[in-house]
């Protein structure tokens, strides 16, 4: 990554004063290389998530990163603030993270296989009415639910690369639907789709595992 070269440089703010992105944007094109710092520190993670959907390699997915990265360097004074800079920056990695691996086409396929799960089993919000079969039951297991994070990982690297990137910028990075629409190119129907397909998915293998303890 090349250098960035600071002027007028100042410190971040603390803990429970950080600058909001919009304050940071401000800095970063004044030249403050610590506004820069936060921005990766703020955003790193999200984005290496978002590039690991589609491709295979943690090594990829890094160098998507840095790349984007890069490219936010260079096209910084061209954002305009149509959407949030968060909204920005996710959709110029997933440029990037396209013509390095992409795996689906724009549009859900007619002969996809997954089948739609019953809207009933979810909420308005989109969180699950009920809880999983056999959730409730035996509380002490259920207390190291941690041991189910592997089914959950699991499950989400069998999902195709679209439908689990949805699912982990919705319920993982908490972005809106609309923003999840500009950042992966999706009418707001596929998005849909996508997420209630996902967290179908995912509850399915919850319950299996649930019940096979």
């Amino acid at each position: 990554m090349p250098r960035f070269k600071p002027r007028n440089r100042r410190p971040i703010a603390g803990p429970g004063g950080a600058d909001d992105d919009a304050q940071l944007l401000e800095r970063l094109r004044s030249g403050d290389e610590a506004a820069f710092s936060a921005l990766v520190e703020r955003h790193h993670d999200p984005m290496l998530r978002l590039a690991r959907t589609f491709v295979q390699s943690q090594a990829v997915a890094e160098e998507i990163v840095q790349d984007t990265w890069v490219a936010v360097l260079h096209g910084i004074e061209n954002f305009e603030g149509r959407s949030s800079l968060r909204t920005w920056l996710l959709a110029i990695l997933v440029n990037r993270a396209r013509s390095t691996g992409a795996r689906e086409a724009r549009t859900v396929p007619s002969a996809d296989p997954t089948p739609a799960v019953d809207a009933a089993r979810f909420n308005a919000g989109g969180g699950w009415s009920t809880p999983p079969e056999q959730w409730a039951e035996d509380v002490e297991a259920r207390l190291s639910a941690d041991t189910l994070a592997p089914v959950i990982r699991e499950e989400l690297e069998r999902m195709p690369a679209r439908q689990r990137a949805v699912v982990m910028l919705r319920d993982v990075d908490q972005l809106r639907s609309d923003e999840v629409c500009q950042v992966l190119g999706l009418s707001a129907v596929n998005e849909r789709v996508l997420l209630h397909r996902g967290r179908g998915r995912l509850r399915q293998a919850l319950e299996d595992a649930i019940g096979g303890c």
